[in-house]
């Protein structure tokens, strides 16, 4: 039987869907996350010093090298197991350890990477995340008592997930040594894939909430270069029926404004649609978390609609703003434009007019012309003439100056009817 032949993207397609699994944690334990990204705004960073990057801290612990082309990696070093990915923008690492330490978030717990290793890395550090899990206690009480002694009660975020498997709470602040922190109780008999699956979900969280503020930084650049712009495309829009600048002027003007508008979008656009994509997959992990409130406190959801949205609501005001304002200085152009060639054709009517006048003109003269050169013309026809006829005038004995009186009037005449019949032809 003939084999059928595969596409030979085939393979890579459905491994791709495989390619990160979530890690096996069991209780208790404790995380280490941190993400590295180049601080300007780029797509194609220099993946190899990724890769090298991730290889000195390998070879520090004996570890085995990832394949050349590969964009994720689990391995151990050491006590831990560590997780890389490469994504499109940043970088990331985790370590999974087990038990957890007596003081709660102890920042030895991140010594798992080396601080000389951190300063080396390519990009810079956009998060770094301390994950601690524990048993979930049979009263809540205790957890909340916990949760309050750990955490800012005033933007702590508590919630019980995943159909109660377990509660994870967060204050979303960064502590002293550098990290924030998250806090997961898991219900006895959890496995310990859901479990690295909630640990994992609060990792992405943090990521892209980190990931999609960049763009609240971008729009406030770029809306105070807005505020500068639109001024001037109002007063340019508000003087359109006006007569105080040529249209020439205004229209030169206006194209150099739309010019600044359109770098903005080029400058701006990648950032934006990143924003957009990230803050979809934050709310995506929170909904797949599916939340339950407890004891009446805020749950993550509920503290990304008051601290989250309205910077992604800034973001998109922005965004649009942007576009707006491109569009009407567009609109704007095209009514200069139609200005501009109404007032050209006003001026080429006057030319065309002006044109007529002279044609009228030169007519006149010429026909003034056409009368003088009959004269000269009738002048040496009869001398012409004469010089023919003398010698029958002779024989005749008619003398010249009879012969010049008898022929003028007929030579004026005939070259008279024949310039008329020329200029009647030609009209």
């Amino acid at each position: 039987m003939p084999t059928i032949p595969d596409h030979p993207l085939r393979y890579a397609l459905v491994n791709e869907l495989h390619a990160r699994p979530f890690p096996s944690l069991d209780v208790p334990s404790h995380a280490v996350y941190m993400a590295f990204k180049e601080p300007v705004d780029a797509a194609n960073r220099d993946r190899a010093k990724d890769r090298a990057h991730l290889l000195g801290l390998l070879d520090r612990h004996a570890s085995a090298h990832p394949q050349p082309e590969a964009t994720h990696f689990s391995g151990p070093i050491g006590r831990h197991d560590l997780k890389w990915e490469s994504h499109t923008e940043f970088v990331t690492y985790s370590a999974f350890g087990p038990g957890v330490s007596k003081r709660a978030f102890d920042p030895a717990e991140a010594e798992v990477f080396p601080e000389d290793w951190l300063v080396a890395a390519p990009g810079k550090r956009i998060c770094s995340v301390l994950i601690r899990v524990e048993e979930l206690p049979e009263d809540d009480e205790a957890v909340m008592e916990k949760l309050e002694d750990w955490f800012v009660p005033e933007s702590l975020a508590v919630s019980r997930v995943v159909d109660g498997a377990a509660i994870v709470a967060g204050d979303f602040r960064i502590d002293p040594a550098g990290h924030m922190r998250f806090a997961v109780f898991v219900r006895p008999g959890t496995g310990s894939r859901r479990v690295g699956r909630i640990v994992q979900r609060l990792c992405e969280v943090e990521t892209y909430r980190s990931m999609s503020m960049l763009g609240l930084m971008r729009s406030r650049q770029l809306t105070a270069r807005l505020n500068a712009l639109d001024p001037k495309l109002m007063a340019l829009v508000s003087a359109l029926d006006t007569t105080e600048r040529s249209p020439e002027a205004a229209l030169h003007e206006l194209l150099a404004i739309s010019a600044e508008l359109e770098s903005l979008a080029v400058q701006f656009s990648f950032r934006f649609g990143a924003t957009a994509a990230y803050e979809a997959i934050v709310n995506q992990r929170i909904e797949v978390m599916r939340e339950q409130r407890i004891q009446g406190r805020q749950t993550f959801g509920e503290f990304m609609m008051r601290r989250y949205d309205p910077a992604m609501r800034t973001v998109k005001s922005a965004e649009a703003r942007l576009k707006s304002m491109a569009e009407r200085a567009q609109r704007a152009a095209e009514l200069l434009r139609t200005r501009v060639d109404v007032e050209r054709s006003a001026q080429n009517q006057k030319l065309l007019e002006s044109m007529d006048k002279r044609a009228d003109l030169q007519l006149r003269l010429q026909r003034t012309v056409e009368g003088l050169s009959t004269v000269a013309i009738s002048y040496y026809a009869v001398n012409l003439a004469a010089y023919a006829l003398e010698p029958l005038a002779h024989r005749v004995h008619l003398s010249h100056g009879a012969l010049l009186a008898i022929l003028t009037p007929v030579v004026l005449l005939g070259v008279w009817l024949m310039v008329r019949r020329i200029r009647n032809h030609f009209d």
